[in-house]
């Protein structure tokens, strides 16, 4: 009798994982949330951190906000899906993928304080950088994009501008001319990412690679020219002063390490984190950086660490990428 019900037992067990793998499956996958979620209505706030939820469950991939001050508390989401999300002054941008577009396309979306769509265009390629400038009238992004004949690996990255005021929208910047060594510079591989502006929405940086080599351009956004300043900075980020500049070097063994520069001295300092970082780093305030670091090949992890050598850095938001702070 005991052997039958211990049976009847391991039976129903077997019946309730196969219902609940059934309903999963029917969903697309998990019906409840990995980490706790408030749903509603997700707008700007101050002291709000932003980010793409990674976490498992019906709100994966969603915009999400938690407190800066409560980390670790409940997820703020509402119904946007970002893969890029950056913020600034009220003024937003959304980069998602277009949903069954091949070849790949990005939708791009200008949102306003409540987070409503302002404008909206389809852009091709794939979402890679997103960032509003200080003053909150122009955003840019960087797409990865596949298919240019000049690129040996197969795909480009390709960044655009679109002022919010005017409506004037760059698809590319690749035209921007730029000198380096004094010399005006022209090549066929021609690539830039990962675009920062100055508190005055004029000066801009942004990474040009060509021929193997990774330039830290400098540039003038009325003017529309630029000047290379430093070799092998990939993804630069200014920070809130102006002053330093945030950004990936990359290493002889292919991997990254965060790097501050000094814009006065050009001196390279490197923070407290050594693992390798693909990303364009957050400046959480003047002595902290924010930035997103793959846990494995299905998520990642958004991660703080003191812009100076000494300090550890620490793990702020688990299942999280793209942070933007309001």
């Amino acid at each position: 009798m005991k052997k039958v019900l211990v049976g009847a037992l391991g039976m129903i067990l077997l019946l309730g994982a196969a219902t609940l793998y059934v309903v999963q499956a029917r969903g697309g996958g998990p019906t409840v949330n990995a980490r706790p979620v408030v749903s509603g209505q997700l707008t700007l706030a101050p002291g709000n951190l932003y980010f793409r939820n990674l976490a498992e469950g019906p709100d994966q991939g969603k915009l999400a906000a938690v407190s800066v001050a409560d980390p670790d508390g409940p997820r703020q989401v509402g119904d946007l899906h970002c893969d890029r999300f950056a913020t600034a002054r009220g003024t937003s941008i959304c980069l998602r993928t277009k949903p069954g577009s091949l070849p790949p396309y990005t939708e791009m979306l200008v949102l306003g304080p409540e987070l409503a769509i302002k404008h909206q265009e389809t852009l091709p390629g794939t979402p890679s950088r997103a960032r509003v400038s200080p003053d909150g009238k122009i955003v840019n992004w960087t797409l990865f994009v596949s298919g240019d004949s000049y690129s040996a690996t197969g795909f480009s990255t390709r960044s655009g501008l679109y002022q919010v005021d005017s409506g004037q929208l760059v698809k590319s910047i690749e035209e921007l001319p730029v000198f380096v060594d004094g010399k005006r510079y022209f090549a066929s591989d021609v690539n830039y990412w990962g675009i920062t502006f100055a508190a005055d929405g004029n000066r801009f940086y942004v990474t040009l690679g060509s021929k193997g080599k990774t330039y830290l351009i400098e540039a003038d956004f009325r003017e529309y020219q630029g000047e290379a300043i430093l070799q092998n900075v990939e993804c630069p980020s200014l920070s809130p002063d102006g002053r330093r500049i945030a950004y990936k070097q990359k290493k002889p063994d292919g991997n990254w390490r965060l790097a501050v520069l000094d814009l006065a001295t050009r001196h390279v300092t490197h923070p407290a984190e050594t693992r390798s970082v693909d990303d364009q780093p957050l400046w959480r305030n003047a002595t902290t950086l924010l930035y997103t670091l793959r846990r494995d090949t299905n998520t990642s992890d958004i991660w703080s660490t003191p812009t100076t050598p000494t300090g550890t850095p620490t793990l702020l938001i688990p299942d999280a990428a793209s942070p933007a702070l309001r």
